[in-house]
């Protein structure tokens, strides 16, 4: 069928290196760099936010569920590797689909992976507004109220503010700058005029770098690194010294499904880890050096992300983390503001890396769509000068840089979540349809090991069932009346059943395996009006492809 017409591993690396014109990307990435960049993306706004919504959620347990993110990453990251060794091209997940499960779902997919990199940097980039509003208020400069926030937020502190006050309590400082900042707003049309300046500012500054090139961006992503892993490390260092254990207890208040409350938030501070391949053309070595860097990045940040979960819950009770800067938090609450003022330095620079890596990636995806005629030409012209894709570039930091000034960034880090979370899945299920490597094909430089899941898959799918026996109990027996999430977990059920019995027939692998059943489990935790807007994004996803996409398709014209 058409719409699910493959590109050959062949093909897609023939295509690659070059946009038709002559020009070409700069090959200049090693793994040393390429593990820069991992870090740099994920060691972001989750570390250094997210994770306090989380631990006031889940408690000291929240660590767990850092480890099962993970697993569950660790299980993509691998079929991740399997795929960049076997097929070396930009496009992340996109490239992988298109030749494991056709056309239509690899565009399904580039159109969600929008919602990572384009989607979720607009959170990122609000979040390094607050940060950098923050930093500034530090050493008494103070931005007016209008440019530093969205009319949404704007409103919903206004109104805090006042029932605040109706209830007999004194303005402070902070609710006296809050009033005076809403009323001498500036009028536009009739409204109140809001707009988010420093978040519009920054990603204008990091498109202008990725669109000078690559060596700019790794030298800048390097040095980031550097900074606020040291940070990272003196915070866990100074925080032991002053951990109490009886905060630990209990270490998981309530209960594992406390945990999982807090798995946006935590995968949130996960995604990324995959934008390293996106920079394959530009590596040296990509088929040597992708996995490598995907494993070590992942490995570095996660045993990070464990031991700040369980420094921050021992200094103070879990209760008291709900607060946007949760590692300054507690430092200041002991006294030492110096701590706290070089966090804000380093929340600072930790959200600009991940600006950074994700305004590379998306650019880098988009290239190789337009390379298959799936989008317009203009998208995968490279610059003669900068060997960057131009086009996508500026294309990407308008995309990001404008709804920056105006929307609120809420929904969009449980949407960013979602989106990362599907590609996941299509990539983990993909490695199960790579071609065999015949006589013609030269093996990648990383192998995913094959461990048979006739038994395993089985076994571990009725574990699961009987450990949430009692879930699954109450779901089926108020289906008529339950609510959206447990149908989604209904729906979990009965795939994973399939994929059981599947595998006891076709004897699948287990890594794969595992890693699109977490990854979709995890999906079914996020917010059901997350899932309502992800299939309207992908609804107008396919309006476009069959519009443009499916008739411009270089594949099905070269067949035609």
């Amino acid at each position: 069928m058409s719409l699910f017409r493959k590109k050959s591993i062949s093909a897609m690396s023939a295509d690659a290196g070059h946009d038709g014109h002559g020009h070409g990307l700069n090959k200049i990435l090693t793994v040393k760099d390429l593990t820069y960049l991992g870090i740099a993306a994920v060691v972001g706004a989750g570390i250094f936010s997210t994770i306090g919504s989380a631990a006031a959620d889940g408690g000291p347990g929240i660590s767990l569920l850092f480890v099962i993110t993970a697993i569950t990453c660790g299980f993509s990251a691998l079929c991740y590797a399997e795929f960049a060794s076997r097929v070396p091209v930009s496009g992340s997940a996109y490239t992988y689909a298109y030749v494991s499960f056709g056309e239509l779902v690899a565009w399904i997919i580039g159109w969600a992976l929008i919602l990572e990199y384009a989607i979720g940097n607009i959170v990122v980039a609000i979040s390094w507004s607050s940060y950098f509003n923050n930093l500034l208020q530090g050493i008494n400069i103070h931005l007016p109220f209008w440019m530093t926030t969205n009319s949404s937020a704007a409103s919903e502190a206004y109104t805090a503010v006042q029932q605040s006050l109706a209830t007999g309590k004194v303005a402070d400082a902070d609710m006296l700058e809050i009033i005076n900042g809403y009323n001498s707003a500036p009028m536009l049309m009739g409204h109140k005029l809001f707009m988010n300046i420093p978040a519009f500012v920054i990603v204008a500054l990091i498109t202008a770098l990725a669109y000078k090139g690559i060596q700019e961006s790794k030298k800048s992503a390097n040095a980031m690194v550097i900074f606020k892993i040291a940070v990272i490390i003196l915070v866990i260092i100074l925080g032991f010294f002053y951990v109490n254990t009886d905060n630990w207890n209990p270490f998981m208040p309530n209960g594992f499904k406390g945990v999982l409350q807090g798995v946006s938030a935590v995968f949130y501070a996960y995604i990324g880890f995959d934008a390293i391949s996106t920079t394959a053309e530009e590596c040296k070595n990509p088929q040597r050096d992708l996995p490598r860097g995907m494993m070590y990045s992942l490995l570095i940040c996660t045993i990070l992300y464990i031991l700040i979960a369980l420094v921050l819950t021992g200094m103070v009770n879990y209760s008291e983390l709900n607060v946007d800067d949760p590692l300054a938090y507690v430092f200041d609450k002991l006294g030492l503001k110096w701590i706290g003022y070089i966090i804000s330095i380093s929340a600072v620079i930790a959200t600009t890396s991940v600006l950074l890596v994700f305004q590379l990636g998306q650019p880098r995806i988009w290239m190789s769509m337009s390379r298959d005629g799936l989008l317009p030409g203009a998208f995968g012209k490279i610059h003669p000068k900068y060997k960057t894709p131009a086009f996508a570039t500026i294309v990407t930091g308008l995309l990001v840089g404008i709804p920056t000034l105006f929307v609120p960034g809420s929904l969009m880090t449980d949407l960013t979540s979602i989106g990362t979370l599907f590609a996941f899945v299509i990539v983990s299920g993909g490695v199960l349809l790579l071609p065999r490597i015949n006589g013609n094909q030269q093996a990648g430089k990383f192998k995913l090991p094959y461990i048979n899941g006739q038994i395993i898959i089985p076994v571990l799918v009725a574990a699961f069932i009987y450990a949430f026996r009692t879930r699954f109990s109450e779901a089926i027996s108020n289906f008529g009346h339950e609510n959206h999430q447990e149908i989604l977990f209904l729906l979990f059920v009965a795939i994973a059943i399939v994929v059981a019995v599947y595998s006891i027939l076709k004897k699948l692998s287990v890594i794969p395996v595992l890693g699109a059943l977490s990854c979709m489990y995890l999906m079914i935790e996020i917010p059901t009006i997350s899932w309502l807007w992800f299939f309207a994004w992908m609804v107008l996803g396919l309006a476009l492809y069959f519009v443009y996409g499916y008739r411009k398709s270089k594949l099905a014209n070269t067949a035609a």
